[in-house]
């Protein structure tokens, strides 16, 4: 038990470590132009397609869960390799031809200075800030990692509980209430019909809709995506905030009081004593709401990421740098 104690005192000193050495402003002297040259790439993008936000938020989390906050969600497979990208989890995540376009616009001001993993960071909290969400200022100086593995993703899936999700984040140093914030990013975005049919006919092989969801919802879903025996051969998309769906705000919370949550773990979070009380104080104060995406958004920023001289400056986010012959001694 007390070496438990010590590993996780030593882990926890490392993270405050490695992530003490981010700061705000980290290329103002060599790269003096890195933030607002990202800034211009998402809101060329915005100006056609609001969706992007969704994206991005998805990809940041997605990312930062597995290995920490390195971009090893970039990397392409090879033949001998499958790396995070081509994970189960990750087939859905978009928005990668953003993130190239920013780092060709980055290398062609300030070659091999802006990492890939801070590329994500800033995008994600420029698309928060076009979607009326807040505008914040993040730490930078992160470095991007030198893994990508599929077998390594492991994330929370949309059917659990909420002790068993909270898990997920407080291994990675985030806490429920933080959980709870950061699940609020499904304020914009869509899910696929896939990840909750069963709460529309046949929850938990029970041959009836979800209790605890909106029967007028459920009827309307179920038009949409068909029966868990009888799916439409498609697999469509709905919105998983249904009154604001491309601001970030705090709808989403009101939504999942009202039983509107689409997905599951979604509505749990109205429903679990553990979280419900937060959700209450969230859907009634947008201020709240606002401030404590920023921070959580901050914090989740600082997942396990690589300083110093840990990791590499990618030249290309979608493959590591070429591996530099050793030089001979003697």
């Amino acid at each position: 038990m007390e070496m438990k104690i010590i590993f996780f005192l030593l882990s926890f000193t490392i993270f405050e470590l490695s992530s003490a050495q981010l700061r705000v402003g980290f290329y103002s002297s060599s790269c003096p132009r890195a933030e607002s040259i990202v800034k211009q790439v998402v809101q060329k993008r915005f100006r056609t397609d609001r969706s992007i936000t969704a994206a991005l938020l998805r990809m940041h989390f997605h990312d930062c869960f597995v290995r920490g906050c390195d971009a090893s969600i970039l990397i392409d497979s090879t033949k001998s390799k499958s790396s995070e990208k081509d994970a189960g989890p990750n087939l859905t995540v978009r928005g990668f031809e953003l993130i190239d376009e920013a780092k060709r616009n980055l290398e062609a001001a300030c070659p091999s200075s802006v990492s890939c993993a801070d590329i994500i960071t800033l995008a994600t909290r420029d698309a928060v800030a076009l979607a009326g969400g807040p505008a914040y200022n993040v730490p930078t100086g992160r470095r991007d990692g030198q893994v990508s593995d599929s077998s390594e993703v492991n994330l929370p899936g949309p059917s659990l509980s909420i002790s068993d999700a909270a898990q997920f984040f407080t291994a990675k140093g985030l806490t429920l209430n933080d959980m709870v914030v950061l699940l609020g990013a499904h304020t914009v975005g869509v899910a696929h019909c896939g990840f909750f049919r069963d709460r529309l006919s046949d929850f938990q092989g029970r041959g009836k809709p979800d209790p605890t969801m909106d029967p007028a919802l459920a009827a309307r879903l179920l038009r949409i995506c068909g029966t868990q025996s009888r799916p439409l051969n498609r697999d469509p998309t709905v919105f998983l905030d249904q009154n604001t769906s491309f601001i970030v705000d705090k709808q989403f919370y009101n939504q999942i009081k009202s039983r509107k949550g689409i997905m599951q773990i979604d509505q749990e979070l109205a429903l679990d004593k553990l979280s419900a009380p937060l959700v209450s104080r969230l859907a009634a104060n947008d201020a709240l709401f606002q401030q404590s995406f920023a921070n959580a958004m901050i914090k989740m920023g600082r997942v396990e990421v690589l300083v110093g001289k840990a990791g590499e400056i990618r030249k290309n986010c979608r493959v590591f740098n070429p591996t530099k012959p050793k030089g001979r001694t003697g």
